[in-house]
C-alpha cells in the first residue's frame, strides 16, 4: 500500500555549526561546500582543496555530532537536491546553509538509496525548483525540505524499485561509453579526411562564412513567456556535447523581430561564449533566438555546416581559439577571435563525404536513449501508482 509522507516525518533535516572562512586550513579534517558533495555524488571521489584542524572537528562532533553511515547530504545552492550518502569511513565536515543534513529517524520504513532516487525524479525537482528561495540564486532550505512530500511503498517495494533503477543506470552507463567510442570515431575521421586531401591556401573564417556575429547580450528575463513563442538557447543549452533543446526559455515574438542579429535558423553553428573553450555545434531545430552566443553562418559554396564545426573544433584550430580566450576568470570567447580563426579547407567533396559519416554516427545515437528515457519514466510512473511494472 501506498502512502504520502511528509520528509521530516522520516528525517531530522538540519545543517551544521557555522565554520567561518578565518578556520579554513589547507591540510586536516576535509572541509565540504556544495561543489565538493555534489563531486562525489557524481564521481564518488573528490579533490578537496579546504580542511579545517582535527580540534575544531573534534570540538564540532562533540557538541553538535557528524554524519553518520546511511544519513544524507543533499547541496543547497548550485544545482539544488544533488544527494550524497554518507558512508561508514566518510569524515568531513561541511558549509552550513550550503548543505542540508537528512539524519536517519526512521530507517525501518525507507531506504537512503530509495530516497535519493525520488530526488532524481520530476515530481520533487519540480518542487525544489518552485519553492527554492532567492531572487537570483535560488536554494533549497530546511524549511523547504521539511514540506516536501514523497510516496512511500513498504521497504520490499523500495528494494525492488532500487533494482531496477540500478540496471536501467548500468545500461545508461553502458551508453554513455559507447557514445564517447562514437565521437571519437568522428574525430579520427576528420584528421584522417583532412590529412589525406588536397587543402586550400591559408585563409580565414571570416572569409569562408556569410558572417559571425554575436547573439543577445545582456537580460531578457522580462521577454520570456511561458512555453509558447521564440525557443531562445542560453548558455546551458550550447554545450561540449551538442545543443540540448530539452530545457528550453521562449520569448516574444516582437523581442524576436526587433532583435535580428541573434536569430538563429537550421544550419547556423553556435558556440557558447562562457564556459564551453570554443565548442562549435551545428544547429537544427525552428528559427529561433540565442544568448551569449557566437553565431557562424556558413557559406555553403565554401563549406558546410558539418565540417566547419568539425574543423573549429580539431586540435588544430582549438589550439587558437584556447589562446585567444579572454577574461581571467571566466574565459570568454569573442566574434572577433572566431572570425580571425586560421584554417586551411579541403574541396565541397570531400567535406560531403565527412558530413555524410557525421549523420550516420549521429542516427545511431538517437535509438537507445530513447528507450532509456521510456523506461525510467516508466519507473517512475509505477512509484507514483505504488507498483512495479515490467520493463
Amino acid at each position: 500500500m501506498m502512502i504520502r509522507e511528509k520528509l521530516e516525518k522520516l528525517y531530522d533535516i538540519g545543517s551544521s555549526k557555522r565554520v567561518f572562512q578565518s578556520e579554513w586550513r589547507s591540510e586536516g579534517v576535509p572541509f565540504y561546500r556544495a561543489r565538493e558533495i555534489a563531486k562525489l555524488a557524481i564521481d564518488d571521489y573528490v579533490d578537496n582543496e579546504l580542511f579545517i584542524d582535527e580540534e575544531l572537528y573534534d570540538s564540532y562532533v562533540e557538541k553538535y555530532g557528524k554524519p553518520q553511515p546511511g544519513d544524507i547530504m543533499v547541496t543547497g545552492v548550485g544545482t539544488l537536491g544533488v544527494c550524497y550518502i554518507v558512508k561508514p569511513d566518510d569524515k568531513f565536515y561541511f558549509k552550513d546553509g550550503n548543505i542540508l543534513w537528512f539524519k536517519q529517524k526512521a530507517p525501518d520504513r525507507i531506504l537512503p538509496e530509495y530516497l535519493v532516487k525520488l530526488f532524481d525524479s520530476n515530481d520533487v525537482r519540480e518542487f525544489i525548483s518552485r519553492n527554492s528561495s532567492g531572487t537570483t540564486v535560488g536554494t533549497f532550505t530546511i524549511q523547504t525540505a521539511k514540506k516536501l512530500e514523497i510516496n512511500l511503498p513498504s521497504l520490499g517495494e523500495q528494494k525492488r524499485i532500487i533494482q531496477k533503477l540500478a540496471k536501467i543506470e548500468n545500461i545508461i552507463n553502458n551508453r554513455k561509453r559507447e557514445l564517447v567510442l562514437l565521437d571519437d570515431c568522428i574525430k579520427a575521421r576528420f584528421v584522417e579526411l583532412y590529412n589525406t586531401s588536397f587543402l586550400g591556401e591559408e585563409t580565414t573564417i571570416e572569409a569562408i562564412t556569410e558572417r559571425v556575429k554575436v547573439g543577445f547580450v545582456g537580460t531578457c528575463e522580462k521577454y520570456y513567456t511561458s512555453n509558447s513563442g521564440i525557443p531562445m538557447l542560453r548558455t546551458g543549452n550550447i554545450t561540449n556535447n551538442g545543443i540540448n533543446l530539452s530545457d528550453l526559455k521562449y520569448v516574444t515574438n516582437d523581442f524576436h523581430e526587433k532583435n535580428k542579429k541573434s536569430q538563429i535558423l537550421e544550419g547556423d553553428i553556435l558556440i557558447a561564449r562562457h564556459g564551453s573553450n570554443g565548442q562549435a555545434n551545428v544547429y537544427y531545430g525552428p528559427e529561433a533566438q540565442c544568448l551569449n552566443a557566437v553565431v557562424i553562418v556558413p557559406n555553403n559554396e565554401i563549406a558546410t555546416s558539418v565540417f566547419l564545426a568539425g574543423l573549429i573544433n580539431s586540435p588544430m584550430v582549438k589550439e587558437q581559439i584556447v589562446r585567444t580566450l579572454v577574461g581571467s576568470t571566466q574565459h570568454v570567447v569573442n566574434t572577433k577571435s572566431i572570425a580571425g580563426l586560421v584554417v586551411r579547407i579541403p574541396n565541397l567533396e570531400v567535406q560531403k563525404e565527412y558530413e555524410d559519416f557525421v549523420n550516420q554516427i549521429d542516427k545511431s545515437k538517437v535509438v537507445v536513449p530513447s528507450k532509456i528515457k521510456n523506461a525510467i519514466f516508466a519507473i517512475m510512473l509505477s512509484v507514483s501508482f505504488g507498483q512495479i511494472t515490467s520493463i
